[in-house]
């Protein structure tokens, strides 16, 4: 019924057949007819019922998702149904639900007599699905209606009232002052601990297929703002050009913000002349004198912004700088009663449970949430969480660094197979803690959804700083910053639909350990390869082979520093601690880095080899015989990202420049190869060397075939292109210079009598 108010009280037709001003979603009259038709199709989906209501309605109704890139403006050329006839429509799928709820076989229960459990298992899970669907259009209208021009739009008459705090007297002032204007928000240590992501399948509520199923994350030791950040803060960004500045942004979110010319949070409205700074707040209905104390709403790419420039501006009390904050994160700050862990032994702690919107702000665990009021609150309203953290949940979503991604041991729910899926792509960025506007599933402890860093969705963002790397998940191909690196290993075969990034794997990480320390399992009577005549044993210490290879090409040494891009568990990167005074080695798979880090401290660490079916033989990671491990300490491990080198020479602390680069079977499994090649130039010295491996196994699952610097047919000539004569003209053009080339093979073990036997092109480049 909320959702048939919030549309239908629109007095002005162009309000629901008007697309929003980015374009970049469907007018609201499809969304007024895309919530019933969703009813109707999933319930056949699931066998409640056996004919459409309207198939033509079914049809151009069904797709919502919505999911687009900021430029594509291709979205609304159709030619939609009238109100009268959406409204008709509506009328008759409310009336075949009613019939489908009161009358199908799956729900008798015998006169009490036989209670009926609606699970997964069970067809009328669509009908839940269709509920919590409904409630997701909900909140995502209710900014569709925000971003309206406000004469196109009236509040309905029982629409909840914004909170008290809009009605309070506006500060004469136009330069808000902190302390005064919006309130301090100070940087709160929290310590580490292991948090279990994942909702029970038994768990009395619906849930999306990506809630279900399992991950452990080991958190840091962090620190993490008070509260969200207020307008009051972010005023400050923009007056001092922070969007004017490309230097805080990355290349995606500095193209959106010239596309669309955003110059302030696009919910902020123009007071007084350009460039006074004067400014008010739109609401979903109402524009009201600026509350300074709100969190500002602000899309992704903007609070990473502001992140860089509050780093620029007043330094991280971390050695790394300012960032959001990721999903485990959240779970440690919300309060203790209202987390993951309170929910799973006790049902009424996940509060939407037993909670009505006009009761939520009451009590400890009091929040704007689940329309208790139809805006923000200032982030000082409601009492801290246990940690000192206040508004961990309701009030704005909160952006983080994990990309949205599937659980340990997910699965895809048969009667909506692409709720989830098309998303776990590395371009798309999740929300928690849920905002006012979030009701049902979403405002759960459970919940996990997430949007394009462009978009908005009633979100705000926590500063957070830490020592280590962020505890976040990421996938590829592609982001929204770059991120996508994988790497050359064809024998996962995995769908990203059924695991976590496949480079996060334990199968993986033990492939890799006899990869890069192949002398473990000599104490335990494993060889690296089965003792046969004429065994590939030339095919073994390939890391090790990479670092030799770029020692012997002799950099100059300026200051003895070497790089090593896509480190994975550490083989090649010690070698190069042999060498030089410090190692820098980063990798795109945090599971990676973490094993490496471990191995590094010293802990003695076994890891399984396949020797036939379910047979496996444990054994130690080993290094080669008189291995100093007193060099492993020159070495400084995180997870990173090669296509955004050229970003980490700009700004992050202490990467610096290097004498020495490797790059080991890495550049055909990245999804922009040129974002990687043309940062050389800008952390080489002046002599140093660049060594590169690659089989060029180029593969349009990691790589966009626009992007393959060879192994395709000229368009024009139909000449064969090949990679190894491009990567020649772009690193001269770069400036490098080509002063060695050779074949390189490496073995890699699959189980005792199965391996890969790979033959790379090895070449050196000197900078000139």
């Amino acid at each position: 019924m909320s959702f048939y108010c919030l549309c239908v009280i629109q007095f002005h037709l162009m309000t629901l057949y008007r697309p929003p001003v980015h374009g970049l979603r469907h007018p609201q009259i499809f969304y007024y007819g895309h919530t019933p038709c969703l009813y109707i199709n999933k319930l056949r989906v699931a066998g409640v019922l056996d004919k459409p209501v309207n198939a033509y309605f079914e049809s151009i109704f069904e797709v919502g998702v919505d999911e687009m890139l900021w430029d594509d403006m291709h979205k609304n050329d159709m030619v939609w149904p009238t109100v009268r006839e959406v409204h008709e429509y509506r009328k008759d799928v409310y009336d075949t639900v009613v019939d489908a709820i009161m009358n199908h076989p799956s729900l008798d229960d015998k006169n009490g007599k036989e209670p009926v459990l609606v699970n997964q298992n069970h067809p009328m899970w669509a009908l839940f699905m269709g509920f919590e669907h409904e409630r997701i259009h909900l909140e995502t209208s209710s900014v569709l209606f925000r971003e309206t021009p406000i004469e196109l739009v009236q509040k309905p008459e029982n629409w909840p009232h914004l909170h008290p705090s809009a009605a309070e007297l506006p500060t004469k002032s136009t330069r808000p002052v902190e302390g005064v204007d919006y309130p301090s928000n100070n940087m709160l240590s929290v310590k580490g601990k292991t948090i279990q992501l994942g909702k029970p399948l038994d768990f009395p509520s619906y849930g999306w297929d990506n809630e279900y199923g399992e991950r452990t994350v080991s958190v840091p030791d962090f620190m993490a703002s008070e509260h969200m950040v207020t307008n009051g803060e972010f005023w400050q960004f923009v007056a001092d050009g922070g969007y004017r500045k490309k230097e805080f942004w990355c290349d995606d979110g500095w193209a959106w913000r010239k596309h669309r010319n955003i110059k302030w949070p696009f919910f902020w409205t123009a007071v007084g002349p350009q460039g006074s700074h004067e400014y008010g707040l739109r609401t979903i209905f109402e524009e009201i004198p600026m509350r300074w104390d709100w969190p500002v709403d602000v899309t992704y790419y903007e609070s990473k912004a502001y992140c860089r420039w509050k780093t620029a501006k007043e330094g991280s009390p971390t050695s790394n700088p300012y960032r959001v904050l990721t999903e485990a994160e959240h779970q440690i700050i919300r309060h203790r009663d209202h987390n993951l862990d309170a929910a799973r032994s006790l049902v009424s702690a996940d509060k939407v449970m037993v909670t009505s919107g006009a009761d939520f702000p009451h009590g400890e665990t009091g929040a704007n949430l689940n329309m208790a009021y139809s805006s923000h609150n200032p982030v000082n309203f409601f009492p801290p969480s246990h940690t000192g953290h206040r508004d961990t949940i309701g009030n704005a979503w909160e952006w983080t660094e994990d990309h949205f991604n599937p659980l340990k041991n997910f699965e895809v729910h048969h009667v909506y197979d692409d709720f989830s899926t098309p998303c776990f792509d590395g371009k798309h960025s999740m929300i928690v803690g849920g905002s006012f506007m979030s009701t049902g599933d979403e405002a759960s402890v459970f919940a996990r959804f997430h949007f394009r860093p462009h978009f908005l969705q009633h979100s705000g963002f926590r500063l957070v700083a830490s020592n280590e790397d962020a505890p976040a998940t990421h996938l590829f191909p592609g982001s929204f910053a770059g991120q996508a690196a994988a790497r050359d290993q064809a024998a996962v075969e995995e769908s990203a639909e059924t695991t976590d990034n496949v480079y996060e794997t334990d199968d993986l990480l033990n492939m890799y350990w006899g990869l890069h320390y192949p002398s473990s399992g000599t104490k335990e009577g494993v060889t690296p390869i089965l003792d046969h005549k004429n065994a590939p044993l030339h095919g073994l210490r390939f890391p090790q082979r990479v670092a030799e290879l770029l020692c012997s090409l002799e950099p100059v040494r300026t200051n003895n520093r070497a790089l090593d891009v896509g480190c994975a568990v550490g083989g090649s990167s010690f070698e190069l601690a042999k060498s030089f005074d410090h190692v820098e080695a980063f990798d795109f798979s945090n599971n990676f880095i973490h094993a490496a880090k471990r191995l590094q401290s010293g802990e003695d660490i076994t890891f399984r080899i396949p020797v036939e079916g379910d047979i496996f033989k444990e054994v130690s990671v080993a290094h080669e015989p008189g291995f100093d491990t007193a060099v492993m300490k020159k070495v400084n491990f995180f997870q990173g990202d090669a296509c955004s080198l050229s970003d980490y020479a700009e700004n992050k602390a202490g990467f610096g420049s290097f004498d020495g680069v490797i790059l080991a079977n890495l550049l055909c499994r990245l999804p922009d190869p040129m974002a990687c090649l043309s940062a050389m130039p800008k952390i080489v010295n002046a002599g140093g060397v660049v060594v590169m491996v690659t089989p060029f196994s180029w593969l349009e699952q990691y790589t966009p075939k626009s992007k393959w610097l060879g192994g395709f047919h000229d368009p024009v000539s139909h000449a064969p292109m090949y990679s190894k004569d491009r990567l020649k003209e772009v690193m001269e053009h770069l400036g490098f210079q080509k002063i060695h080339e050779e074949q390189m093979p490496l073995v890699i073990r699959e189980h005792q009598r199965k391996y890969q036997y790979i033959i790379s092109e090895a070449t050196g480049w000197r900078k000139e």
